[in-house]
């Protein structure tokens, strides 16, 4: 056999392995299909927290091509609305969406992503603190503490929230002195130090409790989830502003064996995916809340009122008593308070210094005394 024969044969035996093996690789793909997450978030299906969830989740299914298709469930679905952590760390669900505080059982410190004042930074600062100032990795170190599985995102800074909904206006600290409350988290032991009687519930069950007189007030989140749940059926009366929550924000938790498995690409779509959903949460929470806000006064009768300073001012020293115990008795608590303090000191000094205050702006556009703008 000649040279040029064999050198012939020889490519066509390896061009005929290649074209077995490219015939071969997408059965191969076909095979394994697309890894599939079922979550559930720990709101009920109508609230608009719920669609954030949805949101994200929508995202994620985009931009992988739906290689990673994730399935989210509403609250009470698999398990109860507290009991989510528990049942992403096992397994039981492969992630969820949720808050930190609903964790406040398991490791009091969790309290601190986002219940109580925030050291005068908002939600979207508190998210640059866990960024940027070592909250990641402290948030790491605490679920690691409790040996929790979890891998945690958390985003979507929310707007400062209401006081709560009562029966007549606050108008000074011992309004609040034995009523039945409900509020979660370190805001547990802040309306307890004003005297009232609190009772921690998810949200989707606390509209019942106050109609059924379980609950005499109570706080829950923003103009549309509050709306949608119904909380202006059993009162009429909502006091603006608080410092109990003030820079509070979202997390998307994934359960951490099934997270570690995936591929380092589908890592990065996800915590990209995480960063988008968080500035689209914050855009249409603008939008839709202001529409609830206008809605809630003109359809549905409810009277706003601004929470009083010495009530605001009582909270904050109530807070800081409450930390100063924890601090002392929780070391992992105590890091938390100290990052968070040495961050915001310079954090909000630059706000304060740099933002213009809308307020004047607002008063010549839409306040008493403006005129139309001629154009």
């Amino acid at each position: 056999m000649s040279q040029r024969k064999e050198s012939r044969r020889k490519f066509l035996k390896t061009a005929a392995v290649a074209t077995a093996a490219t015939v071969a690789a997408p059965a191969v793909v076909k095979a394994q299909g697309p890894i599939s997450m079922r979550w559930q978030s720990t709101w009920p299906s109508k609230d608009i927290f719920h669609e954030f969830a949805l949101d994200y989740a929508k995202k994620v299914n985009d931009m992988t091509g739906g290689d990673l298709k994730i399935e989210v469930l509403p609250a009470g679905a698999v398990v109860p609305a507290f009991g989510l952590l528990e049942a992403v760390s096992k397994g039981t669900l492969d992630g969820g969406h949720g808050v930190l505080v609903y964790h406040y059982g398991k490791q009091t410190a969790l309290a601190l992503w986002g219940s109580g004042p925030g050291y005068a930074m908002d939600a979207n600062m508190l998210l640059a603190w866990h960024k940027y100032g070592g909250g990641k990795e402290l948030l790491a170190k605490l679920y690691a503490s409790i040996g929790a599985n979890v891998v945690s995102f958390p985003y979507g800074p929310m707007p400062t929230q209401p006081l709560g909904w009562f029966k007549k206006p606050i108008t000074k600290v011992d309004d609040l002195k034995g009523l039945k409350f409900r509020t979660v988290g370190i805001s547990i032991d802040v309306f307890q130090g004003m005297g009232a009687a609190v009772n921690a519930l998810p949200g989707g069950e606390i509209v019942s409790a106050m109609d059924r007189g379980l609950l005499d007030a109570a706080e829950f989140n923003n103009a549309t989830s509050d709306r949608i749940l119904g909380f202006a059926d059993v009162s009429k009366v909502c006091m603006l502003q608080s410092y109990h929550q003030n820079a509070e924000q979202f997390e998307i938790t994934f359960n951490k064996t099934k997270y570690d498995a995936l591929p380092d690409k589908m890592k990065a779509i996800i915590s990209n995916a995480v960063e988008a959903a968080s500035q689209d949460m914050a855009w249409k929470a603008i939008d839709r809340y202001s529409k609830d806000y206008v809605e809630l006064q003109t359809k549905d009768k409810v009277k706003f009122y601004k929470t009083p300073d010495p009530i605001l001012k009582r909270q904050l020293e109530i807070y800081d008593e409450v930390v100063t115990k924890k601090a002392a008795d929780n070391p992992l608590f105590k890091e938390i308070v100290q990052s968070q303090l040495a961050f915001a000191k310079r954090a909000t000094q630059w706000e304060q210094d740099t933002v213009v205050s809308r307020k004047m702006a607002f008063d010549h556009y839409f306040g008493p005394t403006a005129k139309p703008v001629k154009l």
